[in-house]
């Protein structure tokens, strides 16, 4: 028994050795990122090159060795050929860009850099493409999401929005400033509402002799509450509030939109790919990958893609974040008190 003791007591030991061990590391390692900051970076990509780099692996396997060298030759000369011409008359050039959006769309903080390097450069003749994915979220931080899109229709720039997987709610408040939407045929779009959801521990509070008190100066500085009695009066307020934000939203989607029903579209539903297109929605049921493929046939496509400097402990953040901003629509709505698009 003893012998147990003294064996069980030595793993336990070796826990805690384990476990201070690997809190000093990372106390370490919380100290070092804030004096080690990665350095902002833009970068651009060729996405014709990277075509043809697949065309030619592509050749050099299923083609025979002569027709393959027979084939790299006239691509050369064809490729020599096109920098002769676009050196006289320059052609279209696409710029991509990739929105994946969270409830709180962090990725605007990228995507305002990544527009701001390409109205720099772009010019009318030039489009913008943006790949987005998005199920939406806090209505101000998609609210600026969208209007950094705007941005790129102000300088008279074609935009095209491109829904491979999702782009509801603040997600397709987003879409909707595009001036060609296209998706794939299972593509979730629309859901076109604003949902609240607030958990009120005012009961169980009370079963346990807790006091809750909340101070306000204005009458509505605060309606429904976590953890007081809400009353008939805050429950009109609040519901008030998400109408309006409603009414906002539809607004903004109908100024892009215009050949939408919003009496039909507006309900808070969603629907997939080709029931979106019979609804106006969208434009056209294609990927994002058929688009550029056809594109990079009479157009140059440039990739862009900022990347803001973090510190260590900000990128655990920003990965905690993310998983627990897509953990879910009734768990978001149970710990936001701000209305969701």
């Amino acid at each position: 028994m003893i012998d147990l003791l003294m064996e069980y007591g030595l793993f336990l030991a070796k826990v805690a050795t384990l476990v201070v061990a690997i809190a000093v590391l990372m106390v370490m390692g919380v100290s070092v990122s804030r004096r080690a900051r990665s350095v902002d970076k833009l970068e651009v990509k060729d996405l014709n090159e990277k075509y043809r780099g697949m065309n030619r692996i592509m050749k050099g396997v299923v083609l025979p060795k002569k027709t393959f060298k027979k084939a790299l030759k006239e691509d050369k000369a064809r490729l020599k050929a096109l920098h002769k011409t676009r050196a006289v008359e320059p052609c279209k050039r696409l710029f991509v860009v990739n929105f994946h959006g969270d409830i709180k769309a962090t990725g605007v903080a990228s995507l305002r850099e990544e527009i701001t390097a390409i109205l720099s450069l772009a010019e009318p003749r030039d489009e913008v493409l943006v790949r987005l994915e998005n199920a939406g979220g806090l209505v101000h931080e998609h609210g600026l999401a969208a209007s950094q899109l705007q941005r790129i229709k102000r300088k008279g720039i074609p935009l095209t929005i491109a829904v491979d997987k999702v782009a509801a709610s603040g997600g397709y408040m987003m879409a909707c400033v595009g001036n060609r939407i296209i998706a794939a045929p299972f593509a979730v779009l629309g859901s076109i509402g604003v949902l609240a959801q607030i958990p009120n521990f005012h009961r169980l509070l009370d079963q346990h002799g807790v006091d809750f008190e909340l101070i306000k100066a204005g009458e509505f500085k605060r309606t429904l509450t976590m953890f007081g009695v809400n009353t008939d009066e805050d429950r009109k307020r609040f519901k008030e509030h998400i109408e309006d934000t409603h009414t906002l939203f539809k607004d903004f989607v109908a100024e892009h939109r215009a050949q939408l029903d919003m009496a039909r579209v507006a309900s808070g539903e969603h629907w997939y790919g080709r029931r979106a297109q019979e609804l106006n929605l969208i434009d056209e049921i294609m990927t994002s990958d058929d688009y550029l493929l056809e594109a990079s046939q009479h157009a140059d496509i440039y990739q862009v893609r900022y990347t803001a400097g973090k510190r260590l402990s900000e990128k655990l953040v920003s990965v905690v974040r993310h998983a627990l901003g897509r953990a879910g629509a009734p768990w978001r709505g149970a710990q936001e008190r701000s209305p969701l698009l």
